[in-house]
Order: C-alpha cells, then sequence, then structure tokens
C-alpha cells in the first residue's frame, strides 16, 4: 500500500506529524525553545517553504552580519520574523529602524545571566544593630542603578524571547492546519478519482491516455506543454460528448416560449453535453449546475484554443491556470458520466 503513495505525499504525512510533534514540545515544554527552532526549521524544509526554512535556522543560530551592517536580505527576514524595533538617538532624538541579530539560545543564555547578576548586585536594606540585638537599622541602597539596568535588559531580552516563542509556535499551528485540512481534501479527492477513472476507462477509453499525457505536460516548466494540457482537455471533452451524446442533427425546443435552436453537430460538443445530462438528470439544479461550468469551461477551451492557433500566448499564463482547467474538467468528467446507464457502455 505505501509503495502507492507519491515522495511528494510521504513528505506531506511526514510534515503533518512533524508539526503535530513540535506543537506537543511546544505546549508540555519538552525541548529547549532553540532545538524546537531546528525542528521548525526540518518541517518548513519539507513543505519547500525557504523563508520559512531561512528565519528557523537563523533563530537558532543567529541572524549574519557584516562590518557594513545587516545584509539585505538577512534584514527582510528578520523582518518578516518580527524582530524591527526602533531606537531614538540620544543626540538627535530621531528614531531608527533596527533588528535585534541574536539567535534563541543567546536570548536565554542574556536572560541567566542577568538572574545572577542581578542577584549579585542585591545588597540588604535592613540589618541587625550590632550593639542591640532587638534593634534594626536601615543600611544605604546600594547598587540601584546596577540592579535598574540588569532588570531593563532582562525585561528586553524576555520580551523578545517570548515573541520568537510565539513565531515559532504560530508558524507551526498554521502549518498543521493547513496539512489537516490538505489531506482531508486529498482523501475526498482520492475518492472521486477512484470513481472517475473507473467511468472513464469504461466509457471514454482513449481519455485515459489523454489524461496522462496532461498530468506530465503540467509537470513541465515550459509553458507550451501547460498550453498543451489545457488543449487536451478540449480533446478530452470532444471524447466524451462523442460518446455519450453522438453528433446529430440540430433540433428546435422552446424556450420561454420561443423558439431556439439547439446545434448537435460534431463541432458542438458541449451542446451535446448539455443535451446529454438535460436528457439523463430529473434535476432541474444538477443541470444547471452542470450546464453553465461546461458552457464557461467549453468556451474558455475554445477561445484558448482559437488564441493558440494565432499564435498567441497570453491565454495561459501560469501552471496555476493551467491545473484548474484540467481539474474542472476531470470533476465535470466524472459528473457527466456519472448519469450513465449500464446500457451506455460500449464494448
Amino acid at each position: 500500500m505505501d509503495d502507492k503513495i507519491s515522495p511528494s505525499q510521504k513528505a506531506l504525512k511526514e510534515a503533518l506529524d512533524l508539526s503535530g510533534e513540535i506543537l506537543r514540545n511546544i505546549e508540555l515544554g519538552e525541548l529547549p525553545l532553540t532545538n524546537i527552532a531546528l525542528k521548525t526549521a526540518r518541517l518548513a524544509r519539507l513543505l519547500n517553504d525557504s523563508d520559512g526554512w531561512n528565519v528557523m535556522r537563523y533563530e537558532a543560530s543567529g541572524y549574519p552580519s557584516t562590518p557594513e551592517g545587516v545584509p539585505e536580505e538577512v534584514w527582510r527576514l528578520a523582518a518578516l520574523a518580527g524582530r524591527k524595533y526602533q531606537e531614538k538617538d540620544s543626540k538627535t532624538s530621531e528614531s531608527k529602524e533596527l533588528v535585534y541579530l541574536e539567535s534563541i539560545e543567546q536570548l536565554e543564555h542574556s536572560i541567566g545571566v542577568g538572574e545572577k547578576a542581578l542577584e549579585s548586585a542585591r545588597d540588604p536594606d535592613i540589618a541587625v544593630s550590632s550593639s542591640n540585638p532587638h534593634q534594626y537599622v536601615h543600611l544605604p541602597q546600594g547598587n540601584v542603578m546596577e540592579r535598574r539596568g540588569i532588570k531593563s535588559d532582562m525585561a528586553v531580552a524576555c520580551g523578545r524571547l517570548a515573541r520568537r516563542r510565539a513565531l515559532i509556535y504560530g508558524y507551526v499551528v498554521r502549518k498543521h492546519h493547513e496539512l489537516k485540512f490538505s489531506g482531508i481534501a486529498d482523501d475526498i479527492f482520492t475518492r472521486i478519482r477512484g470513481r472517475v477513472d473507473s467511468a472513464i476507462g469504461q466509457a471514454v477509453p482513449h481519455a485515459v491516455e489523454k489524461l496522462s499525457a496532461v498530468y506530465e505536460s503540467l509537470k513541465s516548466e515550459n509553458p507550451e506543454d501547460w498550453s498543451n494540457a489545457v488543449h487536451s482537455c478540449r480533446r478530452i471533452l470532444h471524447d466524451l460528448a462523442d460518446a455519450v451524446f453522438p453528433p446529430r442533427e440540430d433540433k428546435t425546443i422552446s424556450v420561454q416560449g420561443k423558439p431556439k435552436l439547439i446545434k448537435l453537430g460534431k463541432d458542438n460538443y458541449i451542446n451535446r453535453i448539455i443535451a446529454f445530462v438535460e436528457e439523463r438528470t430529473e434535476s432541474v439544479r444538477f443541470g444547471h449546475i452542470v450546464g453553465s461550468q461546461l458552457s464557461f469551461l467549453g468556451d474558455r477551451l475554445d477561445s484558448i484554443v482559437q488564441s493558440a492557433q494565432k499564435g498567441s500566448h497570453e491565454m495561459i499564463v501560469s501552471r496555476e491556470e493551467a491545473d484548474r482547467y484540467v481539474v474542472y474538467t476531470y470533476l465535470l468528467v466524472g459528473d457527466v458520466l456519472s448519469l450513465r446507464v449500464p446500457s451506455d457502455v460500449t464494448t
């Protein structure tokens, strides 16, 4: 069974398990925050989140700088991690924007050192009189400014460390929920795919080969291959129309009391599929939904093909756009084939 899981699916499953583990580590205080940041960097790497990976590894190791200052990319990542702060220039009284670069471990160390320094700087304010054991005397308060400075530095470090913990926790919670939703959607689509693949294999055998070619085209980095995938969707719908509602003479129907000619020739594949849906479903709403989706998708596919024939490549601008058309086509084919009866199956 596991052999059928793709490498990407294995990575997503590992990421989901890891995100749950990190949340438990944080909520139960099972690991130092530095270690948790490194585990979160692994989570980001599994999800191909380069910004998340860089941020988390810098949180663990510290943000690098040069004698000339903080590199632009490092500054961007530090700002992304919420490390910017304002500081007023004592000479000009103007505020300037800075980022703090200390690692989580350095912040934790600063707090620990501050606690020890505060203890060392603490002088008793009251002591027993040397001449009368029942009498107390007030001693001069020592190291007041030193203690105040230590407390101020510790407050800053504690606040920054708390924000680091909140940053990591928020990132992991968000990714955990995204992964859980993705798993639910994947399960749903897997069930749909099992039903649709079987129906396509029986009704439109050649479409299975076209769908395999579509999948390969979508993996390409070449925009022309994405357009080819969309063109294949149009051909798949043509094959579907030929299988469920072969070309025939045009017919006239009554729409709101007025005659309307419906073309059902070979090139009118969308009309033929819609006619099949209307004949087979008793649900007006189902027919309208599928019909409107088919009309939109058919118009869009036709316009893309016409644009390609004219030498224009502006219609498919991204692989994501091509992905949507392929998914729409796939689901619509499943909806249409769900209306077939056993006698429709051709041998």
